[in-house]
């Protein structure tokens, strides 16, 4: 269904959909009573749970779009984050069980194997493969098996001011046109003066001399792919005033440093349960965080008054070209250019590699939609949940600020398809029990190592640390020395040169 049938579809269901929101926001203080106001008695009756109050007004509205058309009706509920799966746990011993329940992909492992996901059976017809991202379905399996349905990602990308490329690329077009006539000698001091009269006076050479495509173009060269190319444009970049630096990322949280090691080390496979696959400490992350660390010194970014919410800010100000930033930046830098806070277009691209040989990959969270183990009503749980996950999706985005992991998914905004296209590149969390500290450890060690550490006995104890949690036993890595760049030797001349030379000195001396 399109956007705009939906929201038809939803307003026509305001007054029951209010009425599962107070019923959602109330916990799970849901008495028969309640559910007899919206449905009918006759009706199978499945329990949402989910923690997440953004999702509230969402889920209503799916609940009722569904029982719309199904003789099954459904009932969200609105459950405490913490100790959520032990809430379950309790719950479906007492025999007052979710039927299904949303959670974050990381934990489906513990989820499973406490008996409380089962492994998913989607409608005849359905093709999984088909129907959601490849990342998606990676992060939903354990063990080879499905156990929930991909609802939505988060990922980190690329942000950058577009506004501030155009003017770089419009700047660069007209000193190869400049060059080109210059070339063709049709360059002259009085042509010269009209073309920068013309340029004073319209205020706009883009739409002067140049097209849209042609611009587009030109930015699209411009637009650092690497790390290097980042540093490059960097040392080349005639500021404007306001521009107080080319790149600056919050280096304080995991989630947006992880694409420089994303491609180099390995945290249970893709999937990310195999344990017999993980490898921390090697030469290509030695490489990679090498090249993190000299950052340092080269953007000098201040860890202890800089946060995601800080840099995002000075970006909308202008302050930053370039950063790296989760989806919700796609909803504060739209509501500000409604608002009229920020004056910039911006665009999304993909997270830079290290270079041209050492790639990156962004780090992924998936929320799925699991069916309860213990529940009685499986088949129909199986349903819903393959309807909202892959059906109605078409207003995810606005009225929750999450990003759907459909295939078929229509996004509101040209930049939530960049963030879609990192996601498929990306690299889920793992989800192995032994690992689950992981990150925290991974997070101290990206800090020491910005701060000057040695990158190489850094990896080598997270490594250690890791290995001995996987293992039950001490694991000692052998110490990996870092390779060093080959320098090219200067080129010497033979040595017969040499004697020729020598022996023309000779012979002018003695004349």
């Amino acid at each position: 269904m399109h956007l705009k049938k939906r929201l038809t579809a939803v307003s026509l269901i305001a007054i029951a959909a209010a009425l599962i929101f107070g019923i959602a926001k109330s916990g799970r203080e849901i008495t028969e009573k309640q559910e007899n106001t919206v449905f009918s008695n006759e009706k199978e009756t499945l329990y949402l749970w989910y923690t997440d109050e953004a999702l509230t007004s969402y889920l209503s509205g799916a609940a009722v779009a569904y029982n719309e058309s199904h003789d099954v009706r459904i009932v969200p509920v609105l459950e405490s984050g913490l100790e959520y799966l032990e809430q379950i746990n309790q719950s479906s011993l007492d025999a007052n069980s979710p039927d299904l329940y949303i959670l974050g992909h990381d934990l489906l492992e513990k989820a499973y194997l406490a008996g409380l996901a089962d492994e998913i059976s989607p409608k005849d017809g359905i093709s999984m493969e088909e129907v959601y991202m490849e990342t998606g379905l990676q992060a939903a399996s354990y063990k080879d098996k499905l156990i929930g349905y991909p609802f939505y990602f988060e990922t980190s990308a690329l942000l950058y001011n577009k506004t501030y490329l155009e003017q770089m690329a419009v700047s660069q077009l007209e000193a190869e046109e400049m060059q080109a006539a210059e070339e063709a000698g049709l360059l002259t001091d009085e042509s010269i003066e009209e073309k920068e009269g013309a340029g004073e006076e319209s205020g706009d050479t883009q739409a002067e001399n140049f097209s849209e495509e042609e611009i587009n173009q030109k930015i699209q060269e411009l637009l650092p792919s690497t790390i290097e190319d980042i540093r490059a444009f960097a040392d080349s970049y005639d500021a404007p005033e306001q521009v107080e630096g080319v790149f600056k990322w919050d280096v304080t949280d995991i989630f947006y440093n992880y694409f420089f090691v994303g491609n180099a080390i390995n945290m249970g496979g893709e999937a990310g349960w195999d344990t017999s696959q993980v490898d921390i400490y090697n030469q290509n992350a030695i490489k990679s965080m090498k090249v993190y660390q000299e950052l340092n010194q080269f953007f000098s970014i201040d860890t202890s008054e800089s946060s995601y919410e800080s840099i995002l800010n000075e970006f909308m100000e202008g302050r930053m070209v370039f950063t790296m930033a989760t989806t919700d930046a796609v909803a504060k830098l739209e509501n500000a250019k409604a608002e009229g806070t920020f004056p910039y277009d911006y665009g999304v691209a993909l997270a830079p590699d290290i270079n041209d040989e050492m790639k990156t990959r962004s780090l992924s969270m998936t929320s799925c939609v699991v069916i309860n183990g213990y529940s009685k009503n499986k088949k129909a749980a199986n349903d819903f949940a393959c309807y909202l996950t892959s059906e109605y999706n078409d207003i995810l985005y606005s009225r929750t600020g999450k990003v759907s992991v459909a295939k078929n998914a229509e996004f509101d905004y040209e930049a939530l398809a960049w963030f879609a296209k990192e996601y498929e590149n990306s690299i889920s969390m793992p989800k192995m029990l032994e690992t689950s500290n992981f990150w925290v450890q991974l997070e101290v060690a990206f800090a020491e190592i910005w701060n000057g550490a040695d990158v190489s006995g850094e990896l080598k104890a997270l490594s250690e640390q890791i290995m001995h949690q996987i293992t039950g036993e001490d694991y000692q890595e052998e110490y990996i020395e870092e390779e060093k760049e080959e320098e090219e030797e200067p080129e010497y001349l033979d040595e017969e040169y040499y004697r020729q030379e020598a022996q023309g000195e000779d012979d002018n001396t003695n004349q």
